[in-house]
């Protein structure tokens, strides 16, 4: 099997130059980028597997990055940046990155995240489970009435259409609807959903939350199943 393709969009060279030697010592392609409005270019010309992005870029900033490969794309996106404020990394998950690390950081633990996100992200082995499965009912499609999340293909669809999300936020629609009317802390859909190797917070569950109910929950149409805040508590997928 082909190493995987890795995207660097950075403006420090000296970031590249150190991820850049413990990626490509680990196997992976690596292809880098310091000029935020050519990012776009080379993303399209060198189809990553994965993308680290910095968030302050000349030219076009990370949000903006983000932003347009997700209109087109569900590649796996590592946002880094100097800035912690709890708003940034809000900002950056409701965009669609899946990963936030905030700078200064260890070579080893962005390795450690890009392992991470590309075993929740594999779209190799998800095809070859595909071909090598049998008849039997896949464990893998979870479906209500007027609802599916496909775990194979990585789709959702809601009244036979077809919707588009980032792989976190169906990893965590599917874990919910695997689990019909239990409720879970935000700190057990982290350990759950993102793994005991993220380093998020409980906040980064709201957001995810909050985009998946505006993709699949429809006020003016009778559904059987929702998504539930349960106060002080967390979240459920409740079904009727």
């Amino acid at each position: 099997m082909a190493s995987y393709k890795v995207l660097l969009v950075d403006d420090d060279p000296s970031i590249i130059e150190v991820l850049k030697l413990y990626l490509e010592k680990e196997g992976y392609q690596v292809s880098s980028c310091m000029q935020g409005d050519k990012a776009l270019a080379t993303f399209a010309s060198y189809a990553p597997d994965i993308v680290i992005l910095d968030l302050m870029l000349p030219g076009m900033d990370g949000n903006d990055i983000c932003r347009e490969i997700r209109k087109t794309s569900d590649c796996p996106i590592i946002m880094l940046t100097a800035r912690t404020d709890t708003l940034y990394k809000i900002v950056g998950l409701e965009l669609g990155a899946d990963d936030y690390i905030p700078k200064p950081f260890e070579p080893k633990e962005v390795l450690a995240r890009v392992k991470a996100v590309l075993r929740r992200t594999d779209k190799r082995e998800q095809t070859t489970s595909v071909a090598s499965e049998s008849s039997e009912p896949s464990s893998d499609i979870i479906t209500y009435p007027g609802f599916s999340v496909d775990k194979i293909r990585y789709v959702v669809s809601v009244d036979g259409n077809e919707i588009y999300m980032p792989p976190k936020e169906l990893e965590l629609l599917f874990f919910l609807a695997s689990n019909p009317n239990r409720v879970f802390t935000r700190e057990q859909l982290l350990e759950n959903v993102w793994g005991y190797d993220f380093y998020g917070e409980s906040r980064t569950v709201d957001v995810h939350i909050k985009r998946i109910r505006e993709k699949i929950e429809n006020p003016d149409r009778e559904q059987n199943w929702s998504i539930k805040t349960v106060w002080s508590k967390g979240y459920k997928f409740e079904t009727r």
